[in-house]
């Protein structure tokens, strides 16, 4: 059964720990928090104070996603604030297998996310560093702003991926995110996801129970 995991990004801002609970009520799995530095994506949001206010505030896991310009240097800092798991682009300024170290040396999952333009070939060197409780996230939209349409060329990209897991020996997970509702988590599900992050579907629903057991596929 596939994990969801809630942007809160698509929540209300101003009452993060209403947002947090309504998503445990929902049944969802953990919380998604997207971080953005006006650099590496044309966006701000989230960072370190939020995250460690968010923290007291709900036993549900937090998932970090850094798209940020040089992750390795808050990698430690952000797992302190709370992350539970946390991933970081491939295509910014860190080593990306040094990067993938650092949280793998705190406990907790780490995931490579990549970009909808970004070739697959650029994991290949990374692929055997990857535990069971790993992940890569592969985004379906650009990635730097919430609402946009799904992209569907990414769903080979998914199954590609799995394939390369598949033939390395890998049990890693595959994330996605962005336009993920009931129609694209069933297309990504069947294309190999069993990580989906959902936001404005999940929180702006009538029924945000509803709308996760429409995302599993129940």
């Amino acid at each position: 059964m596939a994990l969801i995991s809630a942007s809160i990004l698509n929540g209300d801002l101003a009452h993060l720990a209403d947002v947090a609970e309504t998503v445990r009520r929902s049944g969802a799995d953990a919380l998604h928090y997207d971080v953005m530095d006006g650099c590496f994506v044309d966006n701000l949001s989230f960072g370190l104070p939020v995250l460690e206010r968010l923290r007291p505030c709900t036993k549900l896991p937090i998932d970090v996603h850094l798209m940020i310009q040089d992750p390795l240097r808050f990698v430690e800092r952000f797992i302190r604030a709370g992350a539970d798991l946390l991933s970081f682009h491939i295509e910014s300024s860190s080593d990306p297998a040094q990067t993938l170290r650092a949280v793998q040396q705190s406990g907790i999952p780490a995931g490579i996310a990549v970009s909808p333009d970004t070739p697959l070939t650029l994991l290949q060197p990374l692929l055997p560093l990857l535990r069971p409780e790993d992940f890569v996230l592969l985004m379906t939209v650009q990635p730097g702003l919430g609402g946009q349409s799904f992209i569907p060329g990414v769903l080979p990209k998914i199954r590609r991926l799995r394939e390369m897991f598949a033939d390395a020996g890998i049990t890693a997970h595959i994330e996605v995110d962005g336009g993920i509702n009931e129609i694209t988590s069933a297309q990504c599900r069947e294309a190999g996801a069993d990580y989906l992050v959902a936001g404005s579907y999940l929180l702006g629903s009538a029924s945000p129970a509803e709308a996760v057991r429409l995302l599993r596929g129940l």
